[in-house]
């Protein structure tokens, strides 16, 4: 990496450091300049001379940007231009005006980043658009010395730490899995710091701590030891002791007087919203932190502190485009202003809450303390330049070479001439390899510098390349070639530094953007993290039940946990923790209540083998049709061309290893001489229309046509556009069928493909009417089936008999279901999110028509669009009116699923194409919809919707690399219900990734295989349950596979053993129920080991009932693996119960004989086989007592 960041220094910035217009700006600074301009650049040149600068001063920077927009694409720049500098964004927090439910704190993470960099005295680079300079902060003193330092060998008071954790703002909870949380257990404290990557767990003796380790939140076990760590506080305003008492005068004071003027008034409505500051109050009187405490900073500081005092005072101040800059900052004060008056008429703000922003003119007077360099492409403001040193760089833009190598060369070749470097810019190994090559027929030898060699071992030409390295020696400095492994937002051409950049974009057209790869969405603890007392349960042979949590029973002196499940009428059933795996979480559709099963009725079991004679005629089906499909004989396609590769590495994304999987077996099964019926799930922007245009072109190389059929007109537009956009080098022809081409169009383009004229073509449902041939259709490719009717379904299956069909679908199918069908279906799964979303920002709060009205004209006045989800369509026409009361500029579009299907898809064509800012509309957008321009939703009475409802809902926005906003909104005046109260909370957790998502996740899971396996097959899942479904359906595929033998044999211990988890040990019930779930399922002794190791990670020593139950699992663990039905201890002996399925040799029992004597018995009587083995004890058995057992166990083994 070193030789690679040399690289950058010397090829790149050498040069403009060396031009005499870098060299004046240099000499200003260092006579301390408070002013100096830089004029005529524009992007990527503007990035390119703040990297020089940072990189010639080594010291803090701050660029200060006019949007969101251009601090992305600096930032982008910059971490490219500077690897080995820390480049970090400082976004700006859009607090609302009042208090907010819940939101995501994604934001305040990258801003606490920041503050925490500058506490520790580092130099970081930092890009902040104007707005987050506006937002006022805490006394940076206040905030740096409120972190918490730890170190091994120190002494703590671990309550003390608890009640600064809770004063700084972290959150107390049972399981640390996201950003703000931490857990004590004894003397473990688990915390994962705001801005850390991962979290940390703390281990104490007393009160020393004996370690630091970080963990993974997913497994939950210890990864790497520390020595030492920092804890920074959650939110950004710390408050001093002196500091409370002072807010609580002036607020007190300020909302005495806003009483008095309007209890003259009597306007109770306002009156009441204005109470609401009394609980306000109560909270600074206590000197109790609470959410939106920052709304409030103004009566706790007098002074203006933005992020400027908190940067050194040598620091580098950038002001990117300040006109820009001012005409923002008036807009945004303008339009908080109206905000905060109609807030505070309507009692919902306090007047001195407005005092929390500061304006253009006291960020500016800041600004003049620091040296400043400002860069304004065309310099407009006389009064500002006058005391200032301007400078002026001599930059061009480089020119657009569309793929054209030939021209590429050509004006490569007159730099060489003119004693320019040139610097070609590409993003990975396969894009240098191609350039080396493509040159060297020109003539022209590039030095390529990579990275690091070992990121590329299938590279084949590497002897062929040269690198920094090898035995090319040459003089870095003019009429070289260099190629290097990165990008840049644009080229360009340096004059005084005789320099020539050409990115991607230049060279063809487009660039790769980096990938940023994300974890795919684990499991993490799987289901039983998400029982809760009062969830229903499906118990395999008792049905239906109420889970109420886990009681400890003492029986014969024998102390264990069970589990508790309340059946129809009075029954109940306690189940041994060793048989949890017996019961599962009931899934069924979201919001419906199943009926409670009766303990002993005949009702389960006949609805069980309902159940179980419909999964097995479905297994046999899908058997016989992946039978029929082997033999049939279909076109077996060649092999990849050089086309194929240039079409594939035009993609302008980095693929994702989902992506690259998924398309590797696409592309196998096209190769093999048997028709391809694969299905791709993945979410909307998870690369599926990529896998389906790879496989296209593919097709038409071999001559084939290519049939795209998808569910809606618009879908059909979508696709035509993408496909139209990536074929446009290569000469396909590609047509449209559907309702928006002319009658006459469509009879041309039905000839065309009837004579072949037609490569590909993508329609709705007109593509599988009678009048529709082919002249050699080779691929078909179905974008959501599921939204297809009968008939038209029947004519797909027609066309599967003898062509490749790949379907496409955005449900997501849960890997339970995948799993049980692996050998019956291919499927494809893309689980890695995209590269570039930022997450959403979410809110949950009252709805306030103001707080509306700013959300829309926010998202309006940078050009987007908005979604207002409202999901009674009798109500719209009041809702648009009363949307057009507070925006009347905007133009409102209505769309709901009642609406003829044609005039519903012209109104979403045209909310496409931006003749409408807003759809008002109901859930319709909740699948398959991507407008990338909507990046507002505002989801009206979100207390009544599901959680999976809204977690697609939130997925229509946000889908590029701008900041999108969800606002989810319920009604303040109503009083709510229990269960809309749950809903709620519900909603709050959904913000974060946590459990809501998991729970959101599941419902759609549930949905997907309802698509997957039919509609038919909902009730099925309905009745037993999703995970007892996919059981079955796993059980009866082994069996149709492999015939009786395929059900696993399941083992019964019932030995007296004081076996249990105290909760002293573990406190939370759900962790405790899903270790026992866990431990039921260990069938290899490896495994075992590995769960004490983490027991003692997570929870400490391992105390003896803990032990015992570890033994009576490994027993177990044992058993299964001899085929032993049931261990039992009778008069003395241990019994051991086998099923007639089991593989003891004749040999093995007479060594077992041999060893252990008299004390081992075997009888083999009516087919039943099974040993006893003398016990040690009479009494209680404990681990030591088991362990002749256990022995036992493993010599027949």
């Amino acid at each position: 990496m070193n030789g690679f960041v040399n690289g950058i220094k010397e090829w790149l910035l050498q040069p403009l450091i060396n031009t005499p217009e870098f060299i004046d700006l240099q000499n200003g600074l260092a006579k301390n300049r408070r002013c100096q301009v830089v004029s005529g650049l524009s992007s990527a040149q503007k990035s390119f001379v703040i990297a020089g600068l940072v990189q010639a001063m080594r010291q803090t920077a701050l660029i200060i940007t006019a949007s969101d927009q251009e601090a992305a694409g600096l930032t982008e720049d910059l971490k490219n231009l500077l690897p080995d500098l820390k480049v970090m964004t400082f976004p700006a927090r859009r607090l609302l005006p009042y208090q907010v439910f819940a939101y995501s704190k994604e934001i305040l993470r990258q801003r606490m980043e920041v503050l925490e960099s500058l506490c520790r005295g580092e130099n970081p680079v930092i890009i902040a658009p104007v707005e987050a300079l506006m937002r006022r902060l805490g006394p940076c003193a206040d905030f740096c010395s409120a972190r918490l330092e730890l170190n091994v060998g120190q002494r703590y008071e671990l309550p003390q730490m608890v009640s600064c954790l809770h004063e700084h703002g972290y959150e107390r909870v049972n399981l640390v899995e996201s950003h703000g949380q931490f857990s004590v257990r004894g003397g473990i404290l688990d915390i994962y710091p705001i801005t850390g990557i991962n979290p940390v767990r703390v281990e104490f003796f007393d009160d020393e701590v004996d370690s630091i380790r970080i963990f993974n939140p997913g497994t939950q076990r210890s990864e790497e030891n520390m020595s030492q760590m920092q804890i920074f506080p959650v939110r950004e305003m710390v408050v001093r002791q002196g500091d409370w008492e002072r807010a609580y005068q002036a607020l007190s004071q300020e909302y005495q007087y806003r009483r008095r003027n309007l209890d003259k008034k009597s306007d109770s409505e306002v009156l009441d919203n204005l109470s609401r500051c009394e609980e306000v109050l109560d909270n600074i009187s206590q000197a109790k932190y609470f959410d939106s405490i920052e709304q409030y900073l103004p009566y706790f500081y007098d002074e203006d502190i933005t992020l400027l005092n908190y940067i050194k005072a040598e620091s580098l101040v950038l002001v990117d485009e300040p006109s820009r800059l001012q005409e923002n900052t008036d807009l945004l004060q303008r339009e908080r202003t109206e905000t905060y008056s109609e807030l505070m008429k309507a009692g919902r703000v306090l007047p001195g809450q407005f005092k929390g922003y500061t304006d253009w003119a006291g960020i500016h007077k800041q600004i003049t303390g620091f040296r400043a360099i400002y860069f304004s492409f065309l310099p407009r403001q006389a009064s500002l330049w006058r005391s200032c040193n301007t400078v002026n760089f001599p930059v061009k833009t480089m020119q657009n070479f569309m793929g054209k190598v030939e021209m590429l060369a050509e004006e490569i070749r007159h730099y060489k001439m003119s004693r320019y470097g040139v610097v070609l810019l590409v993003k990975n190994s396969d894009r240098a390899a191609q350039l080396v090559l493509s040159l060297r027929d020109y003539d022209l030898e590039a030095l390529y510098l990579k990275k690091d060699l070992s990121e590329y071992p299938h590279l084949n030409v590497q002897e062929d390349m040269p690198d920094s390295k090898t035995k090319y020696k040459v003089d870095r400095g003019r009429g070289q070639i260099v190629i290097l492994p990165m990008h840049l937002s644009n080229g360009f051409e340096l004059v005084s530094g005789k320099l020539a950049v050409i990115t991607e974009t230049e060279i063809y057209g487009h660039r790769k953007k980096p990938s940023v790869q994300r974890q795919r969405v684990q499991d993490k603890m799987e289901l039983f993290a998400e029982l809760k007392t009062g969830d229903y349960v499906v118990h395999v042979n008792h049905g239906i039940g109420r889970y109420d949590g886990v009681v400890q029973l003492t029986i014969g002196d024998v102390k264990r946990d069970y589990l508790l499940v309340k059946y129809a009428g009075e029954d109940k059933l306690y189940i041994p923790t060793d048989q949890v795996e017996m019961i599962q979480k009931y899934l069924g559709s979201e919001g419906g209540t199943p009926k409670l099963s009766r303990l002993g009725g005949a009702e389960w079991s006949r609805v069980k083998s309902k159940v179980k004679e419909a999964v097995k005629e479905m297994a046999q089906e899908l058997l016989a049709l992946y039978a029929a499909r082997e033999a049939v004989q279909g076109h077996p396609f060649s092999k990849d061309t050089v086309w194929q590769q240039e079409f594939e590495a035009a993609f302008p994304y980095e693929e994702t290893p989902d992506q690259l999987k998924a398309i590797e077996e696409v592309k196998a099964d096209m190769e093999r001489p048997r028709p391809m019926d694969r299905l791709l799930c993945g979410d909307v922007g998870y690369g599926k229309t990529e896998v389906a245009l790879r496989a296209a072109f593919k097709a038409v190389m071999d001559g084939k046509q290519v049939a795209v059929l998808v569910p809606t007109t618009i879908l059909a537009q979508q696709h035509f556009n993408t496909f139209k956009e990536r074929f446009a080098k290569y000469p396909v022809n590609i047509a449209m069928l559907s309702r928006f081409i002319t009658a006459r169009r469509q009879r041309q383009i039905v000839q065309e493909l009837l004579l072949g004229q037609v490569d590909i073509v993508i329609g709705t449902h007109r593509l599988v009417q009678d009048d529709i041939k082919f002249k050699d259709l080779g691929l078909v490719v179905v974008d959501e089936e599921q939204r297809f009717g009968v008939t038209h379904k029947e004519k797909l299956k027609q066309l599967r008999q003898n062509v490749d069909v790949l379907t496409l679908t955005a449900t997501p199918i849960p890997r339970t279901l995948h799993m049980s069908i692996v050998g019956v279906r291919d499927t494809s799964l893309l689980e890695t999110p995209p590269e570039d979303r930022i997450p959403v920002q979410t809110y949950v709060l009252e709805e306030e028509p103001v707080i509306v009205r700013e959300a829309i004209r926010r998202e309006l006045g940078r050009g987007g669009q908005v979604y207002y989800v409202h999901n009674r369509v009798a109500d719209l026409d009041r809702v648009a009116g009363w949307l057009k009361g507070l925006v009347p500029d905007a133009a409102i579009a209505i769309g709901h699923g009642q609406m003829k299907e044609d005039r519903l898809e012209n109104v979403m064509l045209d909310f496409m194409n931006k003749k409408f800012d807003i759809l008002l509309c109901t859930t319709i957008i909740e699948t398959g919809l991507d407008i990338q321009n909507v990046n507002t939703l505002i989801v009206k009475d979100a207390d009544y919707m599901g959680l999976a409802q809204l977690y697609q809902l939130r997925g229509r926005v946000g889908r590029t690399n701008r900041l999108a906003y969800a606002y989810c909104t319920f009604r303040g005046d109503k009083v709510m219900s229990e269960l809309a109260e749950k809903r709620l909370s519900a909603v709050r957790e959904f913000t974060e990734f946590g459990s809501g998502y998991k729970i959101a996740m599941r419902d759609l899971e549930i949905r997907g295989a309802g698509n997957i396996l039919g509609p038919e097959q909902h009730g099925h899942i309905a009745a037993v349950g999703f995970d007892l479904y996919c059981r079955l359906l796993e059980e009866a595929v082994l069996e149709a596979k492999g015939g009786e033998n395929a059900k696993p044999i399941e083992t019964l211990v019932e030995l007296p053993v004081t076996a249990y988890i105290p909760d002293e040990y573990v406190i939370d019930l759900n962790q405790k129920v899903e270790l026992y779930k866990r431990m039921a399922n260990i069938r290899d002794i490896k495994m075992l080991s590995e769960m004490e190791d983490e027991l003692i990670d997570r929870f400490g020593d391992i105390p003896e009932p803990v032990l015992n139950l570890l033994a009576v699992t490994r027993i177990k663990a044992l058993a299964v693996n001899l085929k032993i039905k049931n261990i039992s201890r009778i008069n003395g002996y241990y019994r051991l119960q086998f099923a007639a399925s089991h593989d003891l040799t004749g040999e093995k029992l007479i060594t077992v004989s041999e060893k252990y004597g008299g004390k081992v018995k075997f009888n083999h009587a009516e087919g039943e086989f099974e040993i006893r083995l003398q016990t040690v004890s009479k009494d209680q058995e404990t681990r030591l007592t088991m362990s002749r057992l256990e022995s036992l166990l493993m010599n027949l083994l």
